[in-house]
Parts: structure tokens; C-alpha cells; sequence
């Protein structure tokens, strides 16, 4: 009889092709977005102005100046009606002369350009004038001293020469598509509210759930029985995901996802998040009187858990009483113990506590899913 109702929810779910296409396709096709659309602000090496120069100065420096602008990645030569900054390099700026007098560089600024952006701009601008300004220096010290000129020259500006970076526990920046498919992965899988809502309403409606009751089919296998071929989609789910983050991703130039932890700990944790996920779409289903209120409860709860835990605003931008609200919500779980493992390379101590909570959430929300199903059908609603 078990396995007979497992076969049944099964078919019921393969059935469903436009849930199940939701249940994939959408968080995948997010995944691709998101990673691509990120790529830049996670990383600062792919980061770029369109800018437009004129040399008004014709110096020897100043030529040596645009030319390690042209050269610099960072900054991408344009036509002045298409660049968000035009530079002019008034005459004698490159000169020895503007070491007493103060010649200024011009930039003009596209009115739509973002402050933070401007801000940004000029930070990697700085690096080329100070370098520019001790050649300069340099280049003035060499009449009276080689050795004070040397001591100029030897001056680096490069990030790497000046200070290390090192981050806390937890406190690694991820790049896009570290961050994009666990995100997704946690999201896309609380959505099993929709097909496990449309199956349990039916049922109850043709009183399917009724006829199984009278069969003295306790609830526990009722719900065990639906919940079995969830948990089974929610790992392919998983895997599928990872999948377009190591393979798919990429082919759009976006960093490929790479497992630097445990595969033993991300599937222990993937079936946590799993438990989780079919808990409280089980609870939602067996408690709305009709699809639409299950669906749109559900969607409702995904949205406030997924914006408070972090999926909809990365928890390192959030200021610290969100991160601490971001506690509340399983999705945050979630995505902290596959970050664990993505970006940290984290095992089963490392994402051991996320897991049990999920475990913990899903178990409670199954439990009075299986109450409040007994009530309902005790009652005949």
C-alpha cells in the first residue's frame, strides 16, 4: 500500500510539467542573470570607465600619462559624446614648471553618473597622477642625486606592495556566482509549495485524503508518502544547479562555480534544506482551502524569508541588526552553510549546525502538518 501511494504522488508530480519547470528552469535562468549581472560588482578587476582624453599639454609626460591610461584596463577609451568622463590635460601640466605652480587636471562628468561610481573613478585615477607626479619628482632629483632618484623610482602604488587583505571567519566576499547559485538553490526550492499545494487541495477535494483515512492510512504515511518524491526532486534540484554554476555559467565570461568543501557535507546539507523546504510547504498546503491561497501564502513566506535571510540583498551589505534579524529565516541557513562550503571550504563541522536547524524547522513544521491534516479530516474539511 506504501509504495502504491508513493508511485502515485510520483506520477502526480511528474505530471505537473509547468511546476516542474518552475522548480528548474526559473532558478537556473537566475542563476545565469544574476551571476553575469553581478559578475562587475563582486569584482573590481572587471570594473571600467568610458572615458575620452585631450592632451592640450603635447609634454613628454603628459604623453607618457594618456598612454598608461590607454593601456590601463581599467579605463576604456571612448568618443566624448559616449564617455562618462572627459579628461583634458590643460598645457603644463606635464611639464616640470606645474611642480611650482598648480596646474589641475579637467574632468567633466556625465550628469548621470552614480556618486558611488564617480568616487570609484577617481581612486583609480589617483594611482595614475601620483605615479605621474613622482616620475616628475624623480626626474627633477636625478640632477642632484641618483641615489634619492632611485629611492623615488623604487615607490610602488600597487595594492599588493602596500598592505595584505586578510578576512575573519565568515568574512570572505564571495564572487558572483558563489553567491548567485546558492541563492537560487535555497529560493528555487521553497517554490515546492506550488505543485505539493495543487496535489494535497485536490485530493482533499475529491476527498482522496478522506477515502485513504477510512482505509485506516494513518496521516503519517500520507504525509510521508507525499513528501518522498519532493525530497527526491529538491536533490536533483541541487545537483542541476550546481551544475549550471560549474558548467553553464562560464560561457558568459563569469567566474565558474567551484566546490571547495566536502560533497558529502553539501549533500547532508542540500537534504537539510530539503526537509526544510517540503516542512513548510507541507504546512502551507495542508492548511489552505484552496490552491490560490496556497500559492500565494507561500509565495508571500518565500518572499519575506528570502529578503530577510539574504537572498534578495547579500547579508555582508546588510548593516549588522539585519544580518543579526537574518537569523530568523531558514533560507539564511541555508546560504551560510553553502557559502561554507563553496567559499571556505567548509565539512561537516563547518555547516553541522545550519544542517540541524534546518532539520529542526522542517521536522516542527511537518509535525503540525500532520496535526492540523488529522484535525481537518477528523472534522470532513
Amino acid at each position: 500500500m506504501f509504495s502504491a501511494m508513493i508511485k502515485k504522488e510520483m506520477l502526480l508530480v511528474l505530471r505537473d510539467k509547468q511546476a516542474l519547470l518552475a522548480l528548474f528552469v526559473m532558478p537556473a535562468i537566475f542563476i545565469l542573470i544574476m551571476s553575469v549581472a553581478m559578475r562587475d560588482i563582486f569584482s573590481q578587476a572587471h570594473v571600467h570607465f568610458d572615458i575620452a582624453l585631450l592632451d592640450a599639454d603635447k609634454s613628454t609626460n603628459s604623453r607618457t600619462f594618456v598612454a598608461k591610461l590607454k593601456a590601463n584596463s581599467t579605463f576604456n577609451l571612448v568618443n566624448k559624446e559616449d564617455a562618462s568622463f572627459f579628461i583634458t590635460l590643460p598645457k603644463g601640466y606635464g611639464s616640470e614648471a606645474q611642480q611650482k605652480e598648480s596646474v589641475k587636471l579637467e574632468i567633466q562628468i556625465k550628469g548621470s553618473t552614480k556618486s558611488d561610481v564617480i568616487e570609484l573613478f577617481k581612486v583609480k585615477l589617483l594611482n595614475e597622477i601620483v605615479n605621474l607626479k613622482l616620475a616628475l619628482i624623480q626626474s627633477r632629483l636625478s640632477e642632484f642625486s641618483d641615489e634619492a632618484a632611485h629611492a623615488i623610482g623604487s615607490v610602488s602604488l600597487a595594492t599588493k606592495d602596500l598592505f595584505n587583505i586578510q578576512y575573519n571567519d565568515k568574512k570572505e566576499i564571495p564572487n558572483a556566482t558563489q553567491q548567485s547559485v546558492p541563492t537560487w538553490i535555497v529560493f528555487g526550492m521553497f517554490f515546492i509549495i506550488i505543485p505539493m499545494s495543487t496535489i494535497f487541495i485536490n485530493e482533499r477535494k475529491q476527498n482522496t485524503l478522506s477515502r485513504l483515512n477510512s482505509m485506516n492510512v494513518s496521516v503519517f504515511s500520507m504525509i510521508l508518502a507525499k513528501i518522498i518524491p519532493y525530497l527526491l526532486i529538491a536533490q536533483v534540484q541541487v545537483w542541476v544547479m550546481v551544475a549550471v554554476g560549474i558548467y553553464l555559467v562560464p560561457l558568459f565570461d563569469t567566474p565558474a562555480l567551484v566546490i571547495n568543501g566536502s560533497v558529502l557535507a553539501l549533500t547532508f546539507l542540500s537534504f537539510s534544506l530539503s526537509i526544510a523546504a517540503v516542512g513548510l510547504s507541507t504546512l502551507i498546503a495542508v492548511s489552505a482551502n484552496s490552491t490560490e491561497q496556497a500559492t500565494t501564502i507561500g509565495g508571500i513566506s518565500n518572499i519575506l524569508l528570502g529578503s530577510i535571510g539574504g537572498v534578495m540583498v547579500p547579508k555582508f551589505f546588510m548593516p549588522e541588526s539585519m544580518q543579526t534579524l537574518a537569523n530568523i529565516s531558514p533560507m539564511s541557513w541555508g546560504l551560510d552553510g553553502f557559502l561554507d562550503i563553496f567559499l571556505s571550504g567548509g565539512g561537516f563541522a563547518m555547516i553541522l549546525n545550519e544542517s540541524l536547524m534546518l532539520l529542526l524547522f522542517g521536522g516542527v513544521a511537518l509535525i503540525v502538518a500532520m496535526i492540523v491534516l488529522y484535525i481537518r479530516l477528523e472534522r470532513g474539511i
